[in-house]
């Protein structure tokens, strides 16, 4: 291509004018301006006009005339004289393999001090639907390191479970657990709405440097604008999928996505949406299946997704936690009353379930995990009746079975967060648990 063709390409796409409009409201959330000319979505730059830093800010949503912007910083100093510029720049967010082994932000700007990041690509914000046809099964089994997870409730490389618990019941002890020990090539972790201390918290003493080496670690902490939580986890998903194309195995730990839904119904009140059950807007409710339908099996690599969701009283059937069982293939729930009893980590294994059980787990696998959960439902059945004294050895076998069984059982599903277990490894300790409780007749 001669050089008078590529400057006339060039001059084709240049903008010859500036789009720019004026800020005639703003309401503490939402900035309403006459104009400019701006798509849903598009970045558009805050001019002060008082020799500050521009601000940059999002096209969310239109009223009559005007357009609704929402910044992505701190809008002080921003007043009625102030301009918006649009830059006709999409949503993309920086990717590359520079990222391995840091800490973020939402626009995957270095929080370490590891110094500047400078990564070679670009993904978009929002990727594209998969075709459902072009999804390749879940098929291989993605060893966790978890002896609850690994035998009871197995996953696959691609699948995408929820983390269901109450604040304090150890979700960010079993997420750290996770990252340690997962047979991962790569694990993004987005920690968003988290207290600040947490996140260093999280990274010293849950992930440690060992985990961190694979990991990227992206954080919008409480006190940031709500776009900016909401942008980590878009973003997060972009920079697992860039791993995935290059054909890892990834694992995506999102902590968590109630505080996601939380960001976006602050958006959804501040334009103007209708509140729904608990507030939450329909917003809400159309973006938890598309995130989640960016995760699972495609081309070269798979994406497993984590989502943790915090539980509000713990009630199980709140909203977002009833949505989240709707559109994930498993959940994993956490109680209080195993956390108080000292069985960590937490994990109800008969009120979880696995969806891909069936299609991961060979036919052996299976027979130990259905055998297992029948001794642990017997013994919970009668539980009060034994704490009472009420029982009595030899009035009923099954029971006589399911009791001696379950000291061995917790003892299995019980975990410290520094070791691992082999998933070999565990289904043998299973397989001579059940052996020695006896076959249910």
């Amino acid at each position: 291509m001669s050089l008078q063709v590529r400057l006339q390409s060039a001059l084709d796409r240049t903008e010859m004018h500036r789009r720019q409009g004026r800020i005639v409201a703003f309401n503490g959330l939402v900035i309403e301006a006459q104009g400019p000319d701006a798509d849903i979505g598009e970045l558009c730059d805050i001019v002060p006009g008082n020799g500050r830093a521009t601000v940059p800010g999002e096209v969310v949503g239109f009223r009559k005339e005007h357009v609704l912007l929402m910044p992505y910083g701190n809008v002080s100093g921003i007043s009625a004289r102030s301009l918006i510029r649009a830059t006709g720049r999409p949503l993309d967010v920086p990717v590359g393999k520079e990222l391995l082994g840091r800490v973020v932000d939402a626009f995957c700007r270095p929080l370490d001090d590891k110094g500047a990041l400078q990564p070679g690509g670009r993904y978009p914000l929002h990727a594209a639907p998969i075709n459902p046809m072009q999804r390749q099964g879940i098929s291989e089994v993605l060893e966790t390191g978890l002896s609850a997870v690994d035998t009871l409730l197995t996953l696959g490389r691609g699948q995408r479970v929820g983390v269901f618990a109450g604040s304090g019941v150890g979700k960010s002890t079993l997420l750290g657990m996770l990252a340690r020990h997962v047979q991962a090539d790569v694990i993004v972790l987005c920690l968003v709405g988290e207290r600040g201390r947490e996140v260093g918290d999280f990274i010293r003493d849950t992930l440690g440097e060992t985990g961190l080496r694979r990991a990227v670690v992206m954080a919008a902490t409480a006190d940031q604008p709500a776009l900016v939580r909401t942008h980590a986890v878009h973003a997060s998903h972009a920079v697992a999928e860039y791993f995935r194309d290059e054909g890892k195995s990834v694992l995506l730990v999102v902590d968590s996505i109630t505080r996601f839904a939380m960001a976006q119904r602050e958006i959804g009140l501040a334009i103007g949406e209708p509140p729904t059950f608990r507030g939450y807007t329909p917003s809400v409710f159309g973006w938890l299946p598309r995130i989640v339908e960016r995760c699972g099996r495609h081309g070269r690599g798979d994406i497993t997704a984590i989502y943790s969701v915090l539980v509000e009283g713990d009630d199980m059937n709140e909203p977002i936690a009833d949505h989240m069982r709707a559109v994930l293939d498993g959940h994993i729930v956490l109680t209080r009353e195993l956390a108080l009893r000292g069985h960590l980590p937490a994990i109800d294994v008969l009120q979880s379930t696995s969806r891909l059980l069936h299609t991961l787990a060979r036919p052996e696998e299976l027979a130990l995990a259905r055998e297992a959960r029948r001794l642990l439902a017997q013994y919970e059945a009668a539980r009060d009746m034994i704490e009472l004294g009420a029982y009595q050895r030899g009035s009923n076998q099954a029971l006589d079975r399911a009791v001696e069984a379950c000291s061995a059982l917790d003892s299995l599903l019980c975990q410290s967060p520094e070791t691992a277990v082999s998933r070999l490894q565990a289904l043998q300790q299973l397989g001579r648990i059940v052996s020695a409780g006896g076959t249910h007749a």
